[in-house]
């Protein structure tokens, strides 16, 4: 059992009600930074290594479901239940822009380019609105066959992927035509989606199930089953070996990719596990719970000798944007 002892975490107090969204932000000349969604309507801005309070975005009149940063760390969104989604200034703390809904907003996600911001929510619609232009009307995705849950761009902003809260399976829109090429099904209701940092694998949460996705081919990599039914899991950046999850029974599990061996356990919380993320570097991971707090825990030291072996995140022949259309295209055709 001492393998799973692990160091007292770093404990972010702030916010009032529970914290339901986490985002780190890439590694940028500043560092990086942790931006926090709460029930309580104020995401909240920290350092991503200490954990330090930086700042409180205020605005919203409803909880804060999900918030993202740009990869300049320089904005910030969040969609809200207040039937909005806000773009803020991540220096000042300043409200750029806020984008009116007709209903509750469950999520947003900044394009890899970071001129779009991607929403989506109870509508059952995805909307991309242009940060150039933000007054103008945004480009609208309907057909998903639920409220929406999660949704995140891959392939270079040329696909987006989207879950919903009422049934299972992770959707894959393809940006040009507005249409659905695919399912990744699932029993249950994926509660998080997640693209690693090398585009290579879509990290997902159904049930009491973690899965692992080739986001370039489709297919299922790895399915492992959790000792209880979790809400979030992150897969590590830096060398993809291991993977966290988190969810109902209060603690965060690590586990080695290649096995599924749990090969850490960490208690802290005192209500259930709403997600956990990796740091940008995968030295730590966050978690942010029903009990308002999130903590930012040290991954430890890795074994050399499993840095120096082949792991699924290492380097591969990247897939060009022309294959992804070609594979797409090819979809299509075989649901028509």
């Amino acid at each position: 059992m001492d393998k799973k002892k692990v160091a007292v975490p770093l404990v972010c107090h702030g916010h009032s009600r529970p914290v339901v969204d986490l985002f780190y932000s890439p590694i940028t000349p500043d560092g990086f930074f942790l931006i926090s969604a709460s029930k309580d309507s104020t995401p909240m801005l920290r350092n991503g290594e200490t954990g330090d309070w930086i700042g409180t975005f205020e605005g919203h009149k409803g909880a804060v479901w999900s918030c993202c940063l740009d990869k300049n760390a320089l904005r910030a969104a969040s969609a809200s239940a207040d039937f909005s989604a806000k773009l803020w200034d991540a220096l000042t703390g300043d409200v750029l822009h806020s984008f009116d809904h007709k209903h509750i907003v469950r999520a947003c996600s900044f394009s890899e380019d970071t001129h779009f911001l991607l929403t989506g929510g109870f509508e059952k619609i995805l909307r991309i609105f242009d940060l150039n232009r933000p007054d103008a009307p945004p480009r609208e995705i309907e057909h998903s066959p639920g409220s929406v849950r999660t949704a995140a761009w891959l392939h270079s902003d040329q696909t987006i992927l989207s879950s919903c809260s009422d049934s299972g399976g992770v959707r894959l829109w393809d940006v040009r035509s507005g249409k659905m090429v695919r399912t990744l099904e699932t029993k249950s209701s994926v509660t998080s989606a997640e693209v690693s940092k090398d585009g290579r694998y879509i990290t997902t949460a159904d049930g009491s199930s973690v899965k692992f996705w080739d986001s370039n081919h489709f297919g299922l990599v790895k399915s492992y089953e959790m000792p209880c039914n979790v809400e979030s899991a992150s897969l590590e950046p830096k060398f993809g070996d291991k993977f966290i999850a988190g969810g109902e029974d209060m603690w965060i599990r690590l586990f080695d990719f290649n096995t599924g061996e749990e090969i850490g356990c960490n208690k802290g919380h005192h209500g259930p596990v709403h997600c956990v993320r990796f740091s940008p570097g995968g030295e730590s991971y966050a978690s942010g719970s029903e009990d308002g707090t999130i903590r930012i825990w040290q991954t430890g030291p890795s074994n050399p000798k499993e840095k120096e072996s082949s792991v699924p995140n290492g380097p591969s022949k990247p897939i060009t944007v022309d294959e992804i259309g070609t594979k797409l295209e090819d979809v299509k055709v075989g649901r028509e």
